[in-house]
């Protein structure tokens, strides 16, 4: 209704986004104090109606969508995304916050599936916003593996129910036991092959580099933050919680598809020079870590799940702002373009080298928390080989953080000569700066901190399972 008052429309857009912090706030609230928040809409009760719920494991992700979405709009309307403003930009940004706050809230299967086409119509819709010919084809190629994962989705969601009668996530739980224990991993293995092609884990990951890079920096952060990470929570709330205990032969493979994706990000991101393809490659790679911890099951392994995926979420989302940043000042995202960062804008340096760090598993930061945690829950259970994969990559990881930071930050740039030195742009980042070091700070408060997170994330480990 707003669409051609570009400023009405964002200022609507922050307080909505906003009002949606806070309401994650006072549920997890809710949590905190031993409630647990539910509805049934249309006022059927479970299992005809259609029922949302959170439990811990939920709602913090919640939260934390709620915090990057502030934090992507905060970076929107600053001048560090100097992108054309569409009038479709903020809904469909609002429609993908919303896709992923249903899927983590809803505790009906096929409803799960019809968040992830929420999300699927309005990324399409980003991605394709600008109608250039780059963006074009990244919608398609999104597209091309996304839709095959849905119809797989769909063709899981419809054989359960066929099989069990139920789609309601408790009804399910108490259903699945008479089912035969063959056919039920059969359609457990359907189910977890459309939700890993969502999660972008090997080797149905393409769509992702393919597609992420044609994205503007804070639609883009947004993407990389959350949307992998519905798919993830989805194979976690499934194999342990749902139909719960899943064959451990499901576990196995999972977590050696875990190593496989760990590696492959980690190399795909090592051979690019564009900072978005980059990062994009560590999304796919990070995943790795988060369905090995999955494989790993049990408390200890679900607690580093979600310990590593909020801050993962957090993380990665916050290199994809300060990338823009970089990019905004330096005029490119190539790497071989660009330069002399640190002793233009040292500010920038240092907030870039948090999260990058926390990415590493650098201590006291946040991610060497969160590897620490799947680690150890791998050498506990003598997996050695996906433990030291796991070591192997963090090191990759390194290589790759520094390759940044020698070529953007601390090379000269390629311009810049002894006549006439190079200076960054004259651009003022105002609200970018605020997103970014916000979600700097969560980072090295988890970090400085973790036993609330920590404690949070064994409190809801420990409750799946248990419908």
């Amino acid at each position: 209704m707003v669409a051609g008052r570009a400023r009405l429309q964002q200022a609507i857009s922050l307080a909505g986004a906003l009002v949606f912090l806070a309401v994650a706030l006072v549920l997890v609230g809710q949590l905190a104090a031993g409630g647990q928040p539910s509805v049934s809409f249309g006022g059927w009760q479970p299992p005809y109606g259609i029922q949302f719920e959170l439990d811990r494991l939920s709602g913090v992700l919640v939260l934390v969508t709620a915090l990057m979405g502030v934090s992507s709009l905060l970076f929107l309307i600053s001048d560090a995304d100097p992108g054309p403003r569409h009038p479709l930009l903020l809904p469909l940004l609002h429609g993908t916050l919303a896709g992923v706050a249903g899927a983590f809230s809803t505790a009906d299967l096929f409803n799960l599936y019809v968040w992830f086409e929420v999300m699927l119509i309005c990324a399409l819709g980003l991605i394709a916003l600008g109608g250039r010919r780059d963006q074009l084809d990244a919608a398609f190629k999104y597209l091309g593996l996304n839709l095959f994962g849905t119809l797989l989705l769909l063709a899981a969601v419809g054989l359960v129910y066929a099989v069990t009668g139920h789609l309601n996530y408790a009804a399910l739980a108490a259903s699945a036991w008479r089912v035969d224990p063959a056919l039920l991993n059969v359609l457990l293995v359907t189910l977890s092959l459309a939700l890993l092609l969502k999660s972008a884990a090997f080797p149905l990951y393409a769509w992702l580099p393919a597609s992420y890079p044609s994205l503007p920096a804070p639609v883009l952060a947004l993407f990389a933050g959350l949307l992998t990470k519905v798919g993830v929570y989805a194979v976690m709330r499934t194999l342990g919680d749902v139909f719960a205990p899943a064959a451990s032969a499901l576990y196995e493979g999972l977590g050696w598809v875990a190593v496989a994706t760990m590696v492959a990000g980690v190399l795909g991101a090592a051979y690019h020079w564009d900072m978005r393809r980059i990062l994009a490659f560590h999304i796919i790679s990070q995943i790795g870590y988060i369905l090995l911890a999955v494989a790993l099951g049990g408390v200890g392994g679900h607690a580093a799940a979600l310990f590593y995926t909020v801050h993962h979420i957090v993380v990665k989302a916050n290199l994809f702002l300060i990338a823009g940043m970089a990019a905004c000042l330096a005029g490119s995202y190539d790497l071989r373009r660009v330069g002399g960062l640190a002793a233009a804008r040292p500010a920038l340096a240092l907030l870039f080298a948090v999260p990058a760090l926390s990415l590493v598993g650098i201590p006291p930061l946040s991610g060497f928390w969160a590897k620490l945690l799947v680690l150890q829950e791998a050498f506990v259970q003598q997996r050695y080989a996906w433990a030291s994969m796991g070591l192997l990559v963090s090191v990759l990881t390194l290589y790759s953080m520094m390759k940044i930071w020698l070529e953007a930050f601390w090379k000269p740039h390629p311009q810049a000569t002894a006549d006439a030195p190079w200076h960054p742009r004259g651009v003022a980042l105002t609200t970018a700066w605020v997103s970014t070091v916000v979600l700097a700070a969560v980072t090295l408060a988890i970090g400085l901190a973790p036993q609330p997170l920590l404690a949070y994330a064994q409190d809801a480990a420990l409750a799946l399972g248990r419908r």
